[in-house]
């Protein structure tokens, strides 16, 4: 406190913020009563004085009323605008006016921007609207584009232009699975609320701009990112090279090619892809040595590098991380102009303080904890490591102890958003971040600035750059190879985060301490040379004196005579290697346990208490069911699909990156839910809506056997998965009748259907009536998997096995077949089973017309609870001892 008082306000401001984010009510004030209690505690641990705890508890208290009070601040007003209900207004058509706030994004089909409005009406039929209510609030606006030449239109809007907009209102879809992307919590934190959606680029019309607005800045700033990117593209004139530079120069990702940057994410190399303090660094050190070239004054070229960092700020894209390096840079320019003593860490405060009071939702955002952890962690943490590494050569020693800080120290925000950290991380980042950074990054600066006036001369300097990108991208490759160094983590509770950087910074200290003793040690043994030795002989002599000035000075005494340094630091060395040696190795052991106490902690996946649990997934139109046994084993059956119709003369509507459910959504889940390998992959048929997922399911989670139908679709569905079981090793069956899988001993699978196949893997179009049907009792509990087969399939199971199954009864949860059309489920299959709990796996407002209302009256009338992914989200069903605890994601209507 009394050293960096900043730093201990600053502390206290963003918890301060961060409860008044994660809690509110009686829990918020609890908490700060617990605070206050503690406070007795803290004076006495800390060391601080009750003047100075009261000042720290004002500033916490203060921070939580300031986002307590930002956030009532920035509640929507369309509601009041329009006179109506928020639930009123969800799908209403409106007329609006206002500035496009942001740039204009095209990809494929769709135009996106954001719109700060100006004034808002309320439209009935295609004329008429009532008078228009001024406004000030940003929306999102979405266009769907009815042709390709739209495109071209809607490339041509610009941040700052004054436009009139027909289009549909609708709330932001939130999370429909548990851990699942909320998509409207996102926008919220962007102080967005509405989408606004509109059809065609007719829909918008541009008004005339009149005088300067406050976005014209931000205009320019566009139009010179655009007009860089375009010169990017002509000294690296082959993809992915110049997405992949424009990237790494100028901050714009949007023409990174999507593969290669899934491959960096994997890697844990995505901080490259983006503008952070690194690039600014690079910025500012290359300015400088060229101001100093031209001969400015050094006071001189300070102030001309102060005043061209925020451009480069405006220029990159303005994103977190390269605003808080901006700030930094920024603030120890003018110190160095002043001659004031810097310290970074009252620096950094100093950034958190001016960005979090400009917005104090950015205390969520991702890149923002990134950045200023990563740096924080390097100021702290970096120092503490750095003696581990005083042999190495300076350079060398430097960049493995900066790149093994920022992995220690990024590593819990890598897990907990990511949910995946590769074990060759740090050796990708050791070998290639100083490459890109001190060659691949001047060099692509180099082209783009030549390309402004000599083409020619850019391609000559993009031509190493793309070897060494050619090299890069094979490495990052390679690396993504071994798989097996790719471990899974669950998502950490904060309590877990905390621990990690209390056990990791005392470790890091003891290793510290461990260090100096050893090199304590060997300057003692330098020291009882006779003196002189040390003074006048030569040979050995001399080469020991140089190893021993290769050691950190530990004490800081490189100013008094050498022969002094020798004789305190023998003494030292006595002291420290013999009355603390095992005090050092005491605690350095205990804390190593404790470290790795940690990471198994947060490695495990979380049990289930000895119960069983099946997870209906929502994944819209499809199916997809998680069932975790009661000793951990998990089976995944189906993973959903995404239907692709933008295929022939509708390709122009492909986006860049589509989305993909087993991509985007199966696969994030199962590793946030801490699945590292599923036991049984089990595809139900060949239709795009149950298998299209699997295909990323397969890639990116280990998988131990693959079950199908049997048969081939004709298409590339199952015949691309099976492929890819073969690639890797992975054993797969044809589910049949008869056929038995007992994962654990209160687990088993009894497969129904299909019948076994006399040919081999038969090619049938048709899927529906070749669905793997099975039942699942678990922990006490039964379940029916029924796939998509229909009502005919149903008749002919129960005149064939009926009589031979009667005896075990009904069951306890029905997967309703086929999404719930009419085609299935009849009267005599609900009779036979009689369940108890039906689910209906189906997409809202999808064009099926799932469920059908036949089939929910067939369900009513038998008895049975109905739970539906459209109205609900995901469904978990948690088993235990024939006792079931049912939960959904979201609040279904009182009539189902």
């Amino acid at each position: 406190m009394n050293k960096r008082p900043l730093l201990a306000a600053t502390v206290c401001w963003i918890v301060g913020l961060g409860a008044a984010y994660l809690y509110s009510g009686a829990v918020l004030l609890g908490i700060w009563a617990g605070i206050v209690l503690m406070m007795p505690l803290v004076v006495w641990l800390c060391r601080v004085s009750w003047r100075q705890a009261l000042l720290l508890l004002f500033i916490l208290t203060a921070g939580g009323l300031y986002w307590e009070i930002y956030d009532q601040l920035q509640a929507s007003r369309v509601p009041q605008a329009l006179h109506a209900e928020t639930a009123e207004i969800d799908d209403r058509t409106v007329q609006a006016e206002g500035w496009i706030a942001s740039p204009v994004e095209v990809d494929g089909n769709k135009a996106e921007f954001e719109l700060e409005l100006t004034t808002l009406s309320d439209a009935a039929g295609s004329t008429q609207a009532v008078q228009a209510q001024e406004i000030s609030e940003k929306v999102l606006v979405q266009i769907r584009l009815a042709a390709e030449e739209e495109q071209n239109t809607a490339r041509s809007w610009r941040r700052g232009d004054r436009i009139m907009l027909k289009g549909t209102l609708a709330v932001p879809e939130g999370a429909r699975n548990f851990g699942g992307f909320d998509y409207r919590k996102y926008l919220y934190t962007r102080q967005i609320h509405w989408l606004l959606q509109g059809k065609g680029a007719e829909s918008l019309d541009i008004l005339e701009t009149g005088s300067w607005n406050r976005y014209y800045l931000l205009r320019w700033s566009d139009h010179a990112r655009m007009l860089l990117g375009e010169r990017m593209d002509a000294a690296f004139a082959q993809q992915p090279h110049s997405g992949y530079m424009k990237g790494l120069v100028l901050g714009i990702t949007e023409d990174i090619d999507p593969e290669l940057y899934d491959e960096f994410t994997r890697l844990g190399l995505t901080h490259i892809l983006a503008i952070s303090g690194m690039h600014v660094a690079v910025y500012t050190a290359s300015l400088l040595y060229m101001l100093r070239l031209l001969r400015f004054t050094r006071e001189t070229a300070l102030w001309i590098v102060l005043v061209l960092v925020p451009a480069y700020v405006l220029l990159s894209g303005g994103s977190p991380s390269v605003v808080r390096a901006g700030i930094m840079a920024m603030f120890g320019l003018y110190a160095a102009r002043q001659g004031l003593l810097k310290d970074g860490l009252n620096t950094l405060c100093a950034a958190a303080w001016l960005m979090l009071l400009w917005n104090p939702y950015l205390l969520v955002n991702v890149s923002f904890q990134l950045s200023f952890l990563v740096t924080a962690g390097l100021m702290i943490f970096g120092p503490l490591l750095r003696p581990v590494f005083a042999a190495w050569p300076s350079a060398l020693g430097g960049s493995a102890s900066i790149t093994i800080t920022a992995q220690l120290v990024s590593f819990p925000l890598t897990i907990f958003y990511f949910n995946q950290f590769s074990l060759l991380s740090t050796a990708a980042n050791f070998v290639l971040v100083p490459v890109i950074t001190f060659i691949v990054l001047p060099l692509g600066t180099v082209s783009l600035l030549l390309s402004i006036c000599w083409l020619t001369g850019a391609q000559l300097a993009a031509w190493p750059a793309e070897r060494l990108n050619e090299l890069t991208f094979m490495l990052v490759r390679w690396l993504n190879g071994f798989d097996e160094y790719v471990t899974i983590w669950p998502s950490a509770p904060l309590w877990w985060v905390l621990a990690y950087y209390v056990v990791l910074y005392g470790l890091l200290r003891i290793v510290k301490r461990w260090c100096d003793s050893r090199a304590s040690s060997v300057t003692e043994e330098y020291a009882t040379q006779p003196l002189s030795e040390n003074l006048n002989h030569r040979g050995q002599t001399d080469r020991a004196d140089e190893r021993h000035k290769m050691r950190p000075d530990p004490f800081g005494l490189s100013a008094v005579p050498e022969w002094s340094v020798s004789w305190y630091a023998a003494g030292a060395a006595g002291y420290a290697g013999v009355r603390m040696t095992g005090r050092i190795y005491a605690a350095l052991a205990g804390l190593c346990l404790c470290f790795l106490l940690l990471l198994y902690a947060g490695y495990r996946t979380p049990g289930n208490g000895g119960a069983g649990l099946v997870q209906f997934i929502d994944v819209g139109q499809g199916d997809s069911i998680l069932i975790t046994t009661p000793e951990g084993r998990h089976l995944l059956v189906d993973a959903g699909g995404t239907m692709d119709f933008n295929t022939g003369k509708n390709a122009w509507k492909r986006r860049k990156d589509p989305y993909e459910v087993g991509a985007k959504t199966i696969v994030p889940l199962l590793k946030q839910r801490g699945v590292h390998q599923l036991d049984a992959l089990i595809v139900t048929h060949g239709d795009q809506d149950h298998a299209g997922g699997m295909q990323a399911v397969l890639k990116e989670i280990p998988v131990k056997s693959f079950i199908f139908n049997g048969t081939l679709t004709g298409k590339d569905s199952i015949d691309r998965l099976l492929q890819i079981c073969l690639e890797q090793d992975i054993p797969f069956y044809g589910a049949s009748r008869g056929l038995e899988l007992q994962p654990d001993e209160q687990t088993r699978l009894q497969f129904m259907h299909p019948e076994n196949k006399k040919s081999q893997l038969p090619v049938v179009e048709e899927q529906n009536e070749e669905s793997v049907v099975f039942r699942l009792d678990m922990a006490g509990g039964s379940f029916l998997f029924t796939g998509d087969m229909d009502a005919a399939v149903e008749r002919s199971w129960i005149q064939q096995d009926g009589a031979e199954t009667a005896e075990r009864g009904g069951i306890d949860v029905l997967k309703v077949a086929h999404h719930g059309s009419k085609t299935s489920t009849s009267e005599e299959w609900l009779s036979y089973w009689k369940p108890a709990v039906s689910v209906i796996s189906a997409g809202v407002n999808n064009t099926y017309g799932h469920p059908n209302e036949g089939v929910l009256e067939r369900l009513d009338r038998s008895g049975s609870a109905i739970y539906r992914t459209d109205t609900q989200g995901e469904i978990q069903m948690r088993v235990s001892r024939g006792r079931f605890e049912i939960r959904h994601k979201l609040d279904a209507p009182e009539k189902l």
